[in-house]
């Protein structure tokens, strides 16, 4: 799908483009969503049972801990067993502190992930930094797999903090310790991907990240980033946090720089709450992309916040109802019926926009207020089509809603239209 980017949006930055296992990254692809697993990778059937999920939710690549023996032993297992449900998610192995000597203990590992990552910070200490991120690499073009140089301000290599900070006090006009921090994440990730270029990894198999967990250090890192590479970039504001926290900062944060073109691929790291559903953090991105027009997931239900005028529940139970129900039935409907992400529904909850943004929709009803009559109209392409009143309002409507999609979208009316083509 072409990044349909909006007018006032500045033009997406343009990146060496990147293929990991069967997606596209960079260039001229869509801003891709990733997520990752929190299960124990050495669990076979949580970690099946947990990538399926978000891939099911729209993640486009899914990131798993490769932390030991156990876990490396079954990421083979792992991808066999997806690709048995009919799973093509590509799997990206997260390394750190030995990810060299697990990808030369278990070659079918390195073979099965699509992509790995290294954090530079530690990877390795001292003399053995080099070596231990060089055999990754090596490991990475001899199975032909992209490899993602992520840099975090929690596990910064330190040498190269503690040389910068030490010149920098030798300056005129020394920058502050912050400036010198986001300087010292800047270089990190650029240093070692031209390292990793001296060894041969081919710069269309290069990905960079800078993760913080402060939204203005984040945009001021991800600028200087953009400013100085075209290689492709992830985007993920680290440790965002929990609930409404995470998801307001991290929003803030990516909303900016992707309003800027810059972003190839991106995580919400959210924390789930106790017992909570990990897809959350795929709905967001999701969420994101869409509400600032560059990609469609799921239509889109417009409803209004309420008011005094609208004590009743129905318009938000119906609106909720309208909207899990899309998003439950969109894995099927990807295929069933192409172009659907784009359906805008409204559920209006009163007679003062409720008319005006139902007409604005593809399908909308705009449901009575308090003191209103009891009806509720129904418009279709901008046209009023029907009336409904009683108590089945809402089921009557979802059926609408329902038949107005296989309509739409279904083999009937892709069959009409290449008649007439």
């Amino acid at each position: 799908m072409t990044q349909p980017f909006l007018s006032n949006a500045l033009p997406r930055r343009k990146t060496v483009q990147v293929k990991i296992g069967n997606v596209l990254c960079g260039g001229d692809a869509p801003v891709m969503v990733q997520s990752m697993t929190n299960t124990d990778t050495a669990d076979v059937d949580g970690t099946v049972t947990q990538v399926a999920a978000l891939a099911r939710a729209g993640s486009e690549v899914v990131r798993i801990t490769v932390d030991r023996d156990e876990a490396a032993t079954a990421v083979p297992k792992i991808k066999e067993r997806l690709a048995r449900l009919g799973v093509d998610v590509p799997l990206v192995g997260d390394f750190h502190y030995i990810g060299h000597k697990l990808l030369a203990d278990h070659p079918a590992c390195a073979q099965a992930l699509d992509k790995y990552r290294i954090n530079p910070g530690n990877v390795g200490f001292g003399e053995k930094k080099d070596r231990q991120f060089n055999a990754i690499v090596e490991t990475a073009i001899r199975n032909e797999k992209p490899v993602r140089i992520g840099v975090n301000w929690g596990s910064l290599d330190q040498a190269l903090l503690t040389r910068l900070m030490d010149e920098n006090k030798d300056q005129g006009s020394p920058l502050s310790a912050r400036e010198v921090m986001r300087e010292a994440i800047v270089q990190s990730a650029l240093l070692s991907a031209a390292q990793a270029e001296e060894i041969g990894l081919p710069r269309s198999r290069i990905i960079l990240s800078a993760k913080v967990s402060q939204v203005q250090d984040l945009i001021a890192v991800y600028v200087m980033l953009a400013q100085r590479t075209d290689r492709a970039l992830h985007l993920g504001l680290t440790e965002a946090g929990m609930g409404t926290k995470g998801v307001v900062a991290s929003s803030a944060a990516l909303g900016i720089l992707l309003q800027q073109g810059i972003g190839d691929t991106i995580r919400i790291s959210l924390t789930p709450e106790p017992g909570g559903d990990r897809t959350r953090e795929v709905q967001v991105a999701q969420e994101l992309l869409q509400t600032m027009g560059f990609r469609s997931f799921v239509p889109v239900v417009a409803a209004c916040p309420g008011c005094g005028r609208t004590t009743s529940t129905v318009f938000q139970e119906l609106a909720q109802k309208i909207e899990g129900d899309l998003r439950k039935n969109m894995p099927d409907w990807r295929n069933r019926y192409p172009g659907v992400e784009g359906l805008n529904v409204a559920v209006m909850g009163c007679i003062v926009n409720g008319p005006g943004e139902s007409k604005h929709a593809d399908i909308g009803i705009s449901l009575p207020g308090t003191g209103e009559q009891p009806a509720a109209p129904v418009f279709v392409d901008g046209k009023k089509v029907a009336t409904l009143r009683g108590d089945n309002i809402a089921a009557e409507f979802e059926q609408m809603v329902k038949d107005y999609i296989e309509q739409k979208y279904g083999s009937g009316s892709r069959a009409a239209l290449a008649e007439e083509a």
